[in-house]
């Protein structure tokens, strides 16, 4: 078996019983750190078969800043495991049900005549120089430019519609207006008050 062959089944494997901990575990923050292993395993996957900018967009975006952020806010929240017990235990029939059919789906894929071990073509290596981030920027620049706008056209409308949602007015909040409190003088904010001195009580000695 070649050491490309020996590499997938190891990182397969790595990620399918993490992705399983992660769903099974009962803490949420081993759960949390056991996704990043399932991220970091599929990133090692998409390395082999040569998608460099999949694997490493995939490490700095989810392993390097959603998951962080994720797990520091699991540690924050005072989160009730208890409950979380009681909510597994209700909801793992449907689960189980979900992944089974998941399951039947990819055996029923997999077995059609069209993933084929002699029809399909073998994936052939690439030189040194080759890169795989230029190619798919010639791909999504030329072929996919349209649907690529269209994207990006769309994040644009929600980024702002959610300044517009945050920042609207609400009645039982209070704000602050820099303009006026630049104009306040001393007169409106301080008031000196002569008050009597108080005596020092005597002590018997």
């Amino acid at each position: 078996m070649p050491l490309l062959s020996i590499l997938f089944y190891l990182f397969a494997t790595v990620l399918v019983v993490s992705a399983a901990m992660v769903v099974t575990i009962r803490n949420p923050v081993k759960a949390a750190l056991f996704l990043v292993l399932s991220f970091f395993s599929a990133a090692c996957i998409w390395m082999t078969l040569e998608a460099e900018f999949l694997s490493i967009a995939l490490v700095l975006v989810y392993v390097g800043a959603v998951m962080v952020l994720f797990l520091f806010v699991v540690m924050m929240l005072d989160i009730d495991i208890e409950r979380m017990r009681e909510g597994f235990a209700r909801n793992m029939p449907v689960g189980a049900l979900v992944a089974g059919i998941m399951v039947v789906e990819f055996a029923v894929v997999m077995m059609s005549d069209r993933f084929d071990s002699h029809s399909l073509p073998r994936p052939v290596g690439h030189d040194a120089d080759y890169s795989n981030t230029k190619e798919l920027g010639l791909v999504l620049y030329t072929d996919y430019v349209f649907a690529f706008e269209v994207a990006g056209l769309i994040l644009l409308v929600a980024i702002i519609a959610a300044i517009v949602l945050t920042m609207r007015r609400r009645p039982d909040t209070r704000y602050q207006s820099p303009s006026e409190q630049v104009k306040v003088s001393k007169s409106e904010r301080l008031r000196i008050v002569s008050m009597p001195t108080e005596k020092r009580p005597e002590i018997n000695k």
